[in-house]
């Protein structure tokens, strides 16, 4: 398995779909990255040589933020809107959607499993 960035690409896939196991980059921007530095798309990920892989390693690191430094990035942005309290920050605090979805159905991803609140009596119900 090569390693690019910090990550196993699987062997077996063409290196465009390989590359997008590097979180940050995309079916597009694999595709990119491979022709920027001149290397077959259709290509398997194992028949790279180790010229190749630090060549796409480089351009990587030099045109894209991918792995931790996205991932952080991500983190400190959603942080920053929880901190200022905007609408799309108390939707991340409360764990709801926030791009717009509805949640009297569905949003069962963000919400957690379903929790099932008891029906109260009504007071006529309870006389007779």
């Amino acid at each position: 398995m090569p390693r690019i960035i910090g990550v196993d690409v699987p062997n077996d896939k063409p290196l465009w779909i390989a590359l997008t196991y590097i979180h940050g980059i995309g079916r597009k921007t694999s595709l990119d990255v491979c022709k920027a530095v001149g290397v077959e798309p259709g290509i398997r990920a194992k028949q790279l040589t180790d010229e190749q892989v630090a060549r796409i390693a480089t351009h990587i690191e030099a045109s894209y933020q991918v792995e931790g430094a996205l991932r952080r990035q991500v983190a400190q942005n959603i942080a920053r809107l929880r901190e200022i309290a905007c609408y799309r920050g108390l939707r991340h605090r409360r764990g709801l959607p926030v791009r717009g979805q509805r949640t009297r159905t569905n949003a069962r991803t963000r919400k957690g499993p379903r929790k099932t609140v008891a029906v109260k009596k009504s007071v006529k119900a309870m006389r007779t």
